[in-house]
């Protein structure tokens, strides 16, 4: 076997397995973190505003507030990385520098008829706590993130893709967006679904690392180390900041 070939087989079973297996196929004089870091160095990058858009992924009460009903959940994480007030100074800088803003809630009627008879998973759990019930404060936009006067607002969400279901690929071409950067809950659900479907649908995609939450630090943790630089430029809302560069009057 030639040694070009040997190194294709390699790649092809560390894609197909995935990051946690990432040392199992590495030469040995090779650094461990190279194959799997993120597909550019951290900053290293500018951001168009006329070509770049944030989706804020289900900033609602359920997850933002206090007596949400996932609240509890995501608190140790919200609090850990401050991401609902990094978010909200990330929203109005980058609203103030003409990128799009669109906000990406999730929302059932009541009853959750949209949901299986027999549920499993994520959605069982929403479904068996009447979560996100359209109409009432807990599918509410939490007030830090309350969307603004030329925002828009994705219909149909009730999935975990933001794209699924939704008008978002159309709202994204029909503001010529290539660069899209995402935050919101849960990281290792909703965002990383939203994440995965954008990069093969042809975004940039840039994934904020201090601006979305999951149900544990664990969680949170193993998610940005294995998953988020498969499928994105994981980075942070100083970062993107940065990248974007325009002087506001606000900033």
């Amino acid at each position: 076997m030639t040694v070009e070939r040997k190194y294709i087989l390699r790649a092809v079973a560390l894609f197909a397995l995935g990051a946690s297996t990432v040392s199992a196929f590495l030469p040995c004089n090779v650094k461990k973190h190279v194959a799997v870091s993120s597909a550019l160095p951290m900053a290293d990058f500018s951001l168009d505003p006329e070509e770049t858009a944030f989706v804020f992924i289900e900033y609602q009460n359920e997850f933002c507030t206090e007596g949400g009903k996932l609240h509890e959940a995501v608190k140790e994480c919200m609090d850990e990385t401050k991401m609902l007030e990094k978010s909200s100074k990330l929203a109005e800088y980058a609203r103030d520098s003409g990128c799009t803003i669109i906000h990406a809630p999730i929302s059932f009627e009541k009853g959750h008829q949209e949901i299986a008879d027999k549920p499993y998973g994520i959605l069982a759990n929403v479904k068996e706590g009447g979560a996100f019930t359209s109409g009432e404060w807990g599918a509410d936009f939490s007030e830090k993130m309350m969307p603004k006067e030329g925002d828009l607002i994705v219909k149909g969400k009730s999935g975990l893709c933001a794209f699924a279901s939704t008008n978002l690929d159309f709202l994204l071409r029909q503001k010529d967006a290539k660069n899209v950067v995402l935050g919101g809950f849960l990281t290792n659900c909703c965002v990383e679904s939203t994440m995965r479907s954008a990069y093969e649908l042809g975004y940039r995609v840039y994934t904020l690392t201090d601006c979305c939450a999951a149900t544990s630090m664990e969680a949170q943790d193993a998610t940005l180390k294995n998953n988020f630089g498969m499928f994105s430029v994981p980075t942070t809302s100083e970062e993107v900041m940065e990248a974007i560069g325009v002087p506001t009057i606000s900033n």
